[in-house]
């Protein structure tokens, strides 16, 4: 019996894409569906979804560099104890701060220039451990059919909540070997359904291709690794991916973990949650997720003013994590006994109705 089959219980509801929620999400009329959107005046949104090269180049900048810094001081430190305070940012900045810079660039929003947009999200794509073929078409879907059961790939709060599974995820323990076997079957020629069903046929070699180079890459390390004995390969290419994701989960589980299922309203699904300066420049701002989700072509950098174009019609935000998290656990604790439980933010007076959305 493996460790994963035992940490792994049985859900209330069947979240595969390729089960009978897909077709139950598609006769309810939930796939592809139209979604409410906060109705902003045109100009101001063409000037918010207006692309830059030049926060994307500062932010990218500062970023690889303090990762360039911490990564020579693992190097010069390493069999020293001062070297675990860089072993502590660089797991940060290699795993937490790398998953908002592949989801921005994923966008194509974070450059104005496409090539710098695709580079960024290949380097970031392989520092997560993920193939990028695959998790752009499943991206892409989650924000098609967002916490759509049967339909989005990227539901983490299932019911009932595996907390097994979401607290050894705050080290990587499920989650690293299970993305490392994903590449290695993708890498044999294998895509399994549920990412069949996400990719065209036109884009499926190139999902192979690039599964191949990073399992090479990831070989390579662990090789050298061996030759020289010495975890030190290992703890700046692959090992920052398990021990530099915990405040990558601290501050993006709660984008949706104990909001509604199935419902076509971002303000029910999802969590906006204020963050200081710090947090933000790691998360890239995507703590305004309700605002992101409603119009996901404005840049990250944009979304504060997003966000007070409008803050009148959402829920009012939660203030901390710590506000966030103190109302998310004693939701999820219920769920384990009632998975029907979920947190009903509560709209403000006079707010909008689902409506179709202007074609920006």
């Amino acid at each position: 019996m493996s460790l994963l089959s035992l940490i792994t219980f049985p859900m209330e509801r069947d979240y595969a894409l390729t089960g009978p929620e897909r077709q139950n999400a598609i006769d309810n009329g939930l796939a592809g569906a139209e979604w409410y959107r906060t109705p902003v005046d045109r100009r101001t949104i063409k000037a918010l979804m207006r692309r830059s090269d030049w926060p994307a180049t500062r932010d990218i900048s500062i970023w690889m560099g303090l990762l360039l810094a911490t990564g020579i001081g693992i190097v010069l430190l390493w069999g020293s104890w001062w070297v675990l305070p860089f072993v502590f940012v660089y797991g940060v900045l290699y795993a937490s701060a790398a998953d908002s810079r592949w989801h921005e660039c994923g966008h194509g929003t974070a450059f104005r220039t496409r090539w710098k947009n695709d580079a960024i999200y290949e380097i970031a794509s392989f520092m997560m451990m993920r193939n990028p073929v695959v998790w752009r078409w499943g991206h892409a879907r989650h924000h098609t059919d967002t916490i759509i059961v049967g339909r989005d790939p990227e539901i983490a709060g299932m019911r009932p909540p595996q907390l097994i599974v979401i607290c050894l995820n705050f080290f990587g323990i499920v989650a690293v070997p299970q993305s490392l076997a994903a590449i290695a079957q993708n890498a044999a020629g294998i895509l399994p359904p549920d990412e069949a069903d996400l990719i065209p046929e036109i884009e499926r070699s190139k999902a192979i291709r690039v599964a191949r180079i990073h399992l090479a890459i990831y070989a390579a390390t662990l090789a050298l690794a061996i030759w020289s004995w010495s975890l030190l390969p290992l703890m700046l290419i692959g090992l920052p991916r398990a021990y530099g994701i915990w405040l990558l989960l601290l501050m993006g589980l709660p984008q949706h973990l104990g909001l509604a299922e199935d419902v076509l309203d971002h303000r029910l699904n999802s969590r906006t949650v204020l963050m200081s300066p710090v947090l933000r420049f790691i998360y890239w701002n995507m703590n305004y997720h309700i605002e992101h989700h409603m119009y996901p072509m404005v840049p990250y950098h944009a979304l504060p003013a997003l966000h007070e174009e409008v803050k009148h019609d959402l829920p009012a935000p939660n203030p901390s994590l710590w506000h966030a998290w103190s109302e998310i656990i004693p939701c999820v604790l219920l769920q384990l006994r009632d998975p029907h439980h979920f947190i009903r933010p509560v709209l403000p007076p006079g707010a909008g109705t689902l409506q179709p959305s202007p074609p920006y």
